[in-house]
């Protein structure tokens, strides 16, 4: 039996019971805080989950066309906490969505677990109690969708990239995994690119005020976070593609992300500079022995003599290391940059099911696109017939 009881209005909080769990739907992100446990030590597979993530993203969108749709996971009888995923309902062409807190921003989405959460034989019924809730949440949904899951949470099986319907995702992360030796790393690598290191550095250093640091000050961090947005935008410019981590709500995030997690050890930058001029800056995110980058720049062809923005990667991992990180995220998105470096690619799962029937002709889509992906010679056929009827249509 399933029982659904509603809690103060201003939350618009609903609560379901299906055999062995509780499931609680929470309209604020500020309700959900206090209602975990976040002493629990920290995991390198929900770096992105962290509270300084999730309170900056949320606090970003709260204007936005996004709901809060957090989902708390207790065991029924106990009241134990078991699961907490952090999720937002919005609509697309009419359709009511639910997924990650993500829109873009977020490497990797994954719920946040206790250990008594991860035995596999709870992924199924744990799921189907959170699919009955969500469906009767006020204002309804058609559509979950999770996506860029990692397929395990310290060590142990992921369980909603378990769920019969998971499919590989078409994007993947990047891990470099460095022993405790980093020179022994570094001499390692391919001849060819350790030289070019080397030379870039010593390019970079003819000028007598350059200098690389770790930014630990609050004010300083958000300068160089400006003049990143101010480099990746002019790069973006420069290539003619559109650039959307500049505006308003991304900005803000941002902005949000390093004024908290600067002071916490959690968002971390390095830079190259000569003088006052930033000439290189990498921001990343912290979490134990892993860092994870996700926004690199550099001032452009005035530097590209000495290869900036592989200097700043290089850099910024030597100094991380002798602080104990072991493991470097280059994240999502197989660019050339990366490969130089070598890390691994790491797999990860996407999830949709239709919540009602207005949801079906998407989770049938969503299901066709992950079957093309594991096809991949169909795949490029496709893709190809339409670019061509595309083009045949575009006017000349």
């Amino acid at each position: 039996m399933t029982v659904i009881t509603t809690h103060s209005p201003r939350s618009a909080r609903r609560t379901a019971r299906a055999a062995r769990f509780t499931v609680d739907v929470l309209r604020d992100w500020r309700e959900a805080v206090p209602r975990w446990d976040w002493s629990r030590p920290a995991s390198a597979d929900t770096t992105f989950q962290d509270p300084c993530w999730l309170r900056a993203w949320y606090q970003a969108f709260a204007d936005a066309d996004v709901e809060p749709l957090i989902a708390l996971v207790s065991d029924a009888t106990t009241g134990e906490r078991l699961a907490l995923l952090p999720l937002i309902r919005r609509r697309q062409h009419g359709i009511r969505i639910i997924e990650f807190a993500d829109l873009d921003l977020t490497d990797y989405n994954a719920p946040l677990l206790t250990p008594a959460a991860r035995d596999p034989a709870l992924a199924k019924p744990m799921w189907q109690a959170l699919r009955k809730t969500l469906r009767r949440a006020h204002g309804g949904a058609d559509l979950i969708r999770l996506r860029k899951m990692p397929l395990s949470i310290d060590g142990v099986s992921n369980p909603l990239a378990a769920l019969e319907g998971a499919k590989p995702c078409v994007l993947n992360g990047n891990l470099l995994v460095v022993g405790d030796d980093f020179e022994a790393h570094r001499f390692a690598r391919e001849r060819t690119f350790r030289k070019e290191l080397e030379r870039s550095w010593r390019v970079f250093t003819r000028d007598p005020s350059a200098a690389f640091r770790i930014v630990t000050e609050t004010d300083d961090a958000l300068r160089v976070l400006g003049a990143i947005e101010q480099q990746q935008g002019a790069r973006m410019h420069d290539l003619g593609m559109r650039f959307v981590l500049n505006d308003e709500i991304q900005a803000a995030f941002y902005r949000n992300l390093v004024r908290e997690g600067i002071a916490r050890g959690y968002v971390a930058i390095g830079t190259l500079t000569a003088g006052d001029e930033i000439v290189a800056a990498l921001l990343g995110v912290r979490c134990g022995r892993r860092y994870t980058m996700i926004r690199i720049s550099n001032g452009g062809a005035k530097w590209s003599n000495c290869s900036p923005g592989r200097l700043i990667i290089e850099r910024t991992m030597a100094a991380l290391h002798q602080d104990g990180v072991r493991e470097f995220d280059f994240s999502i998105g197989n660019y050339a940059y990366k490969r130089r470096f070598g890390p691994e690619h790491v797999p990860l799962a996407d999830f949709s099911a239709a919540l009602s029937w207005r949801g079906v002709p998407l989770a049938l889509r969503d299901a066709a696109a992950a079957w093309l992906h594991q096809h991949p010679k169909l795949h490029d056929r496709v893709r190809h017939l339409l670019h061509r009827s595309t083009s045949r249509e575009e006017p000349a």
